[in-house]
């Protein structure tokens, strides 16, 4: 079974419970990276095919996939 790291799994549970959260405030929330830092991590999760962004930039939301 595919594991998944720390930090890309700490991103999945905020995105989760916090679907409109963006860059800045998951990276306020882990404490620990950057906004960039996360960025990379959602483009990681995107490819994968773990996540998708619904709507827009701003005023959209992330959906978890199984």
């Amino acid at each position: 079974m595919w594991e998944i790291r720390p930090t890309l799994q700490k991103i999945l549970d905020l995105l989760q419970t916090n679907p409109s959260f963006g860059r800045g405030e998951i990276a306020a929330q882990l404490g620990n990276i950057t906004e960039d830092g996360v960025k990379y991590h959602l483009n990681k999760l995107k490819t994968e095919g773990r996540i998708r962004r619904v709507g827009p930039d701003k005023g959209g939301h992330w959906e978890v996939l199984p």
